[in-house]
């Protein structure tokens, strides 16, 4: 029996989609109380942009939105060396 490539193919075709979202794994998302935009919620605080205030407020929305980011990577990371020290508990 001749193999042809068109066997090869289609199950490829149906298994890339589900690939491709282990590409996505290395990017991040971080679910924040900081979902506005910078640049908006600097001006709503009426604070004109180039100033020395805006670019405190958007340095400020930075820190505070690394911060949110390493207190998740924390808790991910302390969940499972929690697991890993008690395996017994599920």
């Amino acid at each position: 029996m001749r193999r042809t490539p068109a066997r090869f193919l289609i199950p490829l075709l149906l298994v890339a989609p589900l690939l491709a979202g282990c590409l996505e794994r290395g990017n991040r998302v971080v679910e924040n109380t900081l979902s506005e935009d910078d640049d908006t919620f600097c001006r709503a605080n009426n604070v004109a942009p180039g100033s020395p205030e805006y670019i405190a407020c958007r340095k400020d929305r930075d820190v505070a939105r690394n911060n949110a980011a390493g207190r998740a990577d924390r808790r991910q990371r302390d969940l499972g060396e929690y697991m890993l020290n008690h395996p017994d508990h599920p």
